[in-house]
């Protein structure tokens, strides 16, 4: 770790012990009621099919948890977790055995913890990036990641390089500067030779429509062999390809001989990958052989929690971390508000989708950054009106 980021690191962990210090829950909250709800989202487009999975559509959802307690307070946030898992909670104080500066949520979540994280916030009328050790509020980069294959859409055959430009025009109207693009046609959808050409094309077609000022990142899913993916970095030459996720299945020495490929090339294409890990460890082979420039553990599947230790552990590696996110307007929030306390964060990946029963006035994405609200919690509240027609899962009471 260099210097200035030990300090940096240090003043961090020392103004955490101080905020855990002066901070205290009550003793008497408890949590009196849990409804589960699912929270429908919808995209402002149709979204087709990536190297591996058919049309993902225009319709996702978020398993949502409610919490009420005593005191009047309430919170809402992502959880997935079913009636057996939540009902420990009820008639419980979730805070009595919590450590604030060990950003560790106790409890039966698991990595589940986003609403208890915002119950946090609220109880302590502080946003949830105070309570991880930040400063203050500000904005984070964020790219879109939604850039699927249109082209493989019947209703754009004809012209899908028009309907490319479409996609990233709407993005940009959006606010978005950075765009994650889909590649790996030639793993599932065309014949290997031409779904290559036809990935190369794409780009050529984003590049040139939005200029040299855009960030352009690139997603296989797996979709390419390590021999593929070396070809597909020398036929992207030129057209700022700022990283390469999921080229293959991870395996260290295969990521090694590609990092050595790119840097023997001069390319500055960042090597990413590991949204399909469900446990912090399974990084510290890639960690070590610095085999990856760029960590994207899954937003939801690792939590709050295990984002916070993936960075850590890439830190003094200088490797970078991007949670993955999609199908999830919620896990938009959650990787803001990581963003501001990770010094060693990339960007958010944005789903574009929306939802008109949630209120989130305070998240705003102008000019390739998003707001962070300074708002107790995740600053999340539900219309009300709009709320009494939403299917409930199940409804628990103390």
């Amino acid at each position: 770790m260099h210097r200035r980021q030990f300090l940096g690191a240090a003043a961090a962990a020392a103004l955490l012990g101080r905020v855990a210090r002066a901070e205290s829950f009550p003793s008497d909250l408890k949590i009196t009621r849990i409804v589960s709800f699912d929270l429908h989202t919808r995209r402002s487009k149709y979204v087709g099919k990536n190297a591996g999975r058919g049309d993902h559509g225009q319709n996702s959802r978020d398993r949502m948890a409610r919490l009420y307690t005593n005191m009047g307070v309430e919170a809402v946030g992502r959880c997935w977790k079913d009636k057996e898992s939540l009902a420990p909670l009820l008639g419980k104080n979730p805070f009595k055995d919590f450590d604030l500066a060990s950003r560790k949520m106790p409890g039966p979540l698991g990595s589940r913890t986003m609403v208890l994280w915002d119950l946090a916030g609220k109880v302590l009328e502080k946003p949830v990036y105070r309570l991880l050790g930040g400063a203050k509020s500000g904005n984070v980069p964020v790219y879109d990641g939604s850039i699927y294959f249109a082209d493989l859409l019947p209703q754009y055959h004809a012209q899908w390089k028009d309907r490319f430009k479409e996609e990233i025009d709407m993005g940009l109207r959006a606010g978005h500067r950075a765009f994650k693009i889909k590649i790996g046609r030639g793993n599932k959808w065309m014949d290997r030779d031409a779904g290559d050409a036809r990935d190369i094309e794409v780009i050529e077609t984003i590049r040139k429509h939005a200029g040299d000022e855009v960030h352009l990142g690139v997603d296989a899913n797996n979709g390419y062999d390590l021999p593929g993916a070396k070809r597909f970095l020398d036929r992207a030459k030129g057209l700022g390809v700022e990283f390469l996720e999921e080229p293959f299945r991870e395996q260290v020495e295969p990521c090694l001989q590609l990092k050595q490929f790119i840097a023997e090339r001069g390319y500055k294409t960042l090597l990413a990958d590991g949204e399909g890990q469900d446990d912090v460890e399974a990084y510290r082979p890639f960690v070590e052989a610095k085999a990856l420039d760029m960590l994207q553990g899954d937003m939801y599947g690792l939590g709050i929690e295990g984002i916070l230790a993936e960075a850590a552990m890439a830190q003094p590696q200088g490797i970078l971390v991007a949670p993955h996110n999609w199908s999830s307007l919620l896990s938009l929030f959650m990787q803001v508000h990581i963003g501001l306390v990770v010094p060693n964060f990339y960007r958010a990946e944005h789903d574009p989708l929306t939802s008109d029963v949630l209120i989130y006035d305070g998240y705003r994405i102008a000019d390739g950054v998003c707001s962070v609200p300074d708002a107790p919690g995740f600053g999340l509240a539900l219309d009300e009106r709009r709320f009494a027609r939403v299917t409930v899962n199940f409804d628990l009471r103390a």
